[in-house]
Formats: structure tokens, sequence, C-alpha cells
């Protein structure tokens, strides 16, 4: 079977939400990167590349979300009540 090239084309919003994906996968492997940089040099180059990958990724997520692409669902209550009460007992017991 050979395919066409309208087999193989993503249209807009998987090409945007695969650069989505790729620049959280740039975030991740820069800020791995940034704690085991061994010199001040690398450690400020991966710093400045992960605040560009992440200036980029907002952008494409900006650019999702003004199609409707990307449609977080807002938190209720219970789920930010829920959210603070685990990080506290986090917190917590990291103190002990």
């Amino acid at each position: 079977m050979k395919l066409t090239k309208s087999d193989v084309m993503l249209n807009e919003k998987d090409s945007l939400q695969d650069m989505l994906e790729s620049e959280k996968q740039l975030m991740t492997i820069y800020t791995t990167a940034l704690f085991e940089g061994s010199t001040k040099a690398m450690r400020k180059n991966f710093s400045a590349n992960l605040l560009g990958v992440a200036e980029n990724q907002y952008l494409i997520f900006t650019q999702m979300s003004s199609r409707g692409y990307y449609e977080p669902k807002p938190a209720n209550k219970n789920m930010i009540d829920e959210a603070n009460s685990t990080f506290k007992k986090q917190k917590n017991a990291l103190k002990a």
C-alpha cells in the first residue's frame, strides 16, 4: 500500500499538540540537565535554554487555546482544598 501526502500530513490541531508535547519533553530534559550540570557556564546555558523552551511551550499553549484546541477545566473548590491539604501534609512530613 502506497501512502499519499494527505495520508501522512498532520492537521493543525495534531501539529500543535505534537509541538506542545515536544516542548514539554524538552523542559523535562533541560530541567534534568540543569540539576546535573557540573559547571557554572553549563548550568547557565541549560537555564537559558529551559526558559526559552518554557516560553515556546506557553506560546503554543496560547495558540491552541485561542483556537479551541486546548481547554483546561477549571478547578472546583473541592479540588483546590484537596490539593492544599495534600501539600500541607507533605510540608509537615518534611518538617518532621
